[in-house]
C-alpha cells in the first residue's frame, strides 16, 4: 500500500484524548476534601457561635443573680451619763442600725445576729440583736440593740479613759455586728456565711452620735 503523495500528517486534538483514571481519581478526592473542609468549618462556626451566645447568657444571669453583700448603716448610738464620774455603774448603750438587701432577685436569711461594742479594741459589751430574720430583695430592716447591766463590762479605769476622750471632743467606738446568713435565689439556698459589719462610731460631749458618723456605711466582710 502506498501513501498518497502530498498528504499531510494529521495532528490529534489533545482535548479529545481520554482522561486517565489517575487524574480523575485525584480530582474527585480534592473535591471531596474541599467539601469536607468547608463542612468542618461551617460546623465549627456554628459551635463557636452557640458557645458565645451561651457565654453571654450565663454572664448576664451571673450579673443579675450574683448575691451582693447586705449594706449596714449606723443611724443612732448613745451613751447617756458619759460626763458623770460614777456613770459606769448605771451606764448603758443603745444603738440602731439599718440592714439593706441591695439585690434585685436574691433574698437574705439572717439565721442569727449579735452586736458587740469595742472601745480601744477592748470589749465594752455584747448582746443578741434579732431573732432569725428573712429579708426580701430591695428591702431594709431596722435593728435595735441595748447594752446594760450584765451585758456591759465597763470598769472605773476604762470609764475615766472615755471621760478624757470626751473632754477632747469625741469618744470613738466600734460596733461589730456578726451575722450568720444565707442567700436564696428562687428555690436555691446558699451555704451559711459568717458576716461581719464594722461600724466606726464617734460620740460627742453629751454621749450622742456625732453627725459626721450618722448614717455612715459600715464595711462588711465574710469570715
Amino acid at each position: 500500500m502506498h501513501n498518497k503523495i502530498g498528504s499531510l500528517p494529521v495532528r490529534s486534538d489533545p482535548s479529545a484524548r481520554p482522561i486517565s483514571r489517575h487524574h480523575s481519581t485525584s480530582y474527585i478526592d480534592r473535591v471531596k476534601e474541599s467539601l469536607t473542609t468547608r463542612l468542618s468549618k461551617f460546623i465549627c462556626a456554628i459551635f463557636l457561635t452557640l458557645l458565645l451566645c451561651l457565654g453571654i447568657v450565663f454572664f448576664i444571669l451571673w450579673i443579675n443573680l450574683r448575691p451582693h453583700r447586705p449594706r449596714f448603716h449606723i443611724s443612732e448610738f448613745s451613751l447617756p451619763g458619759l460626763g458623770n464620774t460614777d456613770g459606769f455603774e448605771t451606764s448603758h448603750i443603745s444603738f440602731k442600725i439599718t440592714a439593706h438587701n441591695p439585690n434585685q432577685k436574691v433574698s437574705v436569711y439572717y439565721d442569727s445576729m449579735e452586736g458587740a461594742v469595742y472601745y480601744k479594741e477592748k470589749l465594752v459589751g455584747s448582746t443578741k440583736l434579732t431573732h432569725p430574720l428573712y429579708q426580701d430583695p430591695k428591702n431594709t430592716s431596722l435593728i435595735e440593740g441595748v447594752l446594760r447591766g450584765p451585758t456591759m463590762t465597763v470598769n472605773k479605769d476604762r470609764w475615766k479613759q472615755m471621760g478624757r476622750d470626751r473632754n477632747q471632743g469625741k469618744v470613738v467606738f466600734r460596733l461589730d455586728v456578726v451575722s450568720v446568713i444565707r442567700f436564696k435565689v428562687y428555690t436555691w439556698h446558699s451555704k451559711r456565711h459568717r458576716m461581719h459589719a464594722n461600724c466606726y462610731i464617734e460620740v460627742g460631749w453629751e454621749g450622742m452620735l456625732l453627725s459626721r458618723t450618722k448614717d455612715k456605711r459600715c464595711p462588711v466582710y465574710f469570715t
